[in-house]
């Protein structure tokens, strides 16, 4: 058992796109979650990296969480991972992936599963996924867990990059926290 570090983490934002997320449950709410979580992870010098599924037709990552995104790898299968060289496309020397993203049952999901495949760690963010019905997002999750992987929420990740209030982003991390 470890606690995140930032070192070791990257985030990787799943299908967040203009298209798609209207039709999400609570989009609006979920999209300034996920990005303060990403605008945290960019402060702290964790990389952030977004895949957008056939950005032709369900459009660019969010504007919520663009100017947080480092790095947009293209994708047209559900599991990200079955991409050709998307592995290529991570930074080097990140074994914990924090997922986020839509929808959490599809997408989200399969590229978790495939990850832990891969033999990184995907951890899923709870507060930061999302699917257009209830029971698909409570279904993603039971799944899951089903398979061993851990899950945690958004705040637990910023505080535990942080360490502790000696960090010296941690007023700007504070803040972001408080502003959820």
């Amino acid at each position: 058992m470890h606690t995140l570090s930032t070192h070791d983490s990257m985030l990787l934002v799943v299908d967040m796109q203009s298209a798609l997320l209207p039709a999400i449950q609570d989009h609006q709410a979920l999209a300034a979650r996920a990005g303060r979580l990403a605008q945290a992870a960019q402060l702290l010098g964790v990389p952030v990296v977004a895949t957008e599924h056939c950005a032709g037709k369900i459009g660019p990552t969010a504007d919520a969480l663009r100017p947080w995104v480092d790095h947009i790898v293209q994708k047209t299968h559900f599991d990200a991972t079955r991409e050709a060289g998307f592995l290529a496309e991570l930074p080097r020397g990140r074994h914990d992936v924090l997922l986020i993203g839509a929808e959490a049952h599809v997408c989200v999901l399969q590229t978790g599963l495939g990850l832990a495949r891969l033999g990184l760690s995907p951890i899923l963010v709870t507060d930061c996924i999302g699917s257009r019905r209830a029971s698909d997002y409570h279904a993603a999750c039971a799944r899951w867990r089903h398979h061993g992987l851990e899950a945690i929420s958004a705040e637990m990740a910023m505080f535990e990059w942080l360490e502790s209030p000696d960090h010296p982003h941690f007023r700007e991390v504070l803040a972001l926290v408080k502003a959820g």
